[in-house]
């Protein structure tokens, strides 16, 4: 009798750690659903999340518009010019390019590089680096599709 107490003080204090401990993990993986400490997420939840972040990454949440395409008439002897990013495509008349800087305007469809005083092809997407006065003059009445922020 006297070696079947020790043995059996022993499983008892070992069966009271073992159901203690479980009850410890069974409280903390659980949490309150919905708390921060839930481990599992809803699906709305998720789909909020990721539509939210994927239209502020498409601009979608800023409403400026800037990236939509527009359409802007240029008068004979004017000049057109562009923001940082605008990109623009002449679509009626002739034009020659404006450089001040001598770094030329990109032509993203010949994969060239305009400089300044040549003719702007028309069809052709150009794209303004930086907002520096680059864009074109209207030798004839011009009309041009643009997005993003014009110059002036």
């Amino acid at each position: 009798m006297r070696k079947k107490w020790p043995v059996l003080a022993v499983l008892l204090v070992c069966g009271m750690l073992a159901l203690g401990g479980y009850a410890h993990l069974a409280g903390a993986a659980g949490g309150e659903p919905g708390s921060e400490t839930d481990p599992l997420v809803s699906k709305s939840f998720v789909e909020e999340y990721v539509a939210r972040y994927v239209s502020e990454a498409l601009g979608e949440g800023r409403g400026s518009g800037d990236f939509q395409w527009r359409v802007a008439s240029v008068p004979a002897g004017q000049e057109f010019t562009g923001g940082a990013g605008m990109e623009f495509i002449l679509r009626t008349g002739r034009a020659v390019a404006v450089d001040p800087t001598g770094s030329g305007i990109p032509d993203v469809t010949a994969g060239t590089n305009l400089s300044a005083g040549r003719e702007v092809a028309p069809n052709h997407l150009y794209i303004i680096p930086r907002s520096d006065g680059r864009g074109l003059r209207a030798q004839t009445d011009v009309i041009v599709m643009y997005r993003g922020a014009t110059g002036k």
